[in-house]
């Protein structure tokens, strides 16, 4: 099982990578060239939105059955860079980036004009997706 969960943890995070982009280019395009924000680009951003809470809930059932995750954290994980990357840094910085990706996809959601919508989308899931590429274990992905 945990074979399984790790494989497609890691590969949903190539559809959440790219969900993430496409939702921050159809919208910056709109916003840059100040279009009427319609209901593609709201799909756009909830496919961005759902794609980040799924690897959200996967990443979570992880932590807790992998031997990386919640068993592995002691003293000794600090000095150790990648198990402080396994057990700390990477599941505290995606929580982060996700609650903003909410934040960014809810604000938007009650955002009066469109150039508003626009922004909060792009400022949130743009900040979101550099914290997520700061903390994916580039060294063993995909694992």
């Amino acid at each position: 099982m945990y074979n399984i969960l790790k494989h497609a943890h890691s590969g949903i995070a190539y559809l959440l990578l790219l969900a993430l982009v496409i939702a921050l280019v159809y919208n910056i395009i709109g916003w840059a060239g100040n279009k009427a924000f319609t209901k593609g680009n709201k799909i756009a951003a909830l496919i961005g939105f759902i794609s980040s809470h799924l690897q959200l809930l996967l990443g979570l059932i992880l932590y807790f059955v992998s031997p990386l995750g919640l068993s592995n954290l002691s003293g000794e994980t600090m000095s150790d860079s990648m198990s402080r990357l396994y057990a700390l840094e990477h599941p505290l910085t995606m929580i982060i980036a996700i609650v903003l990706i909410t934040i960014g996809y809810s604000k938007s959601k009650r955002a009066e004009d469109d150039k508003s919508k626009y922004k909060k989308i792009v400022l949130f899931y743009a900040i979101g997706l550099i914290l997520i590429l700061s903390r994916i274990p580039w060294s063993v992905w995909p694992a």
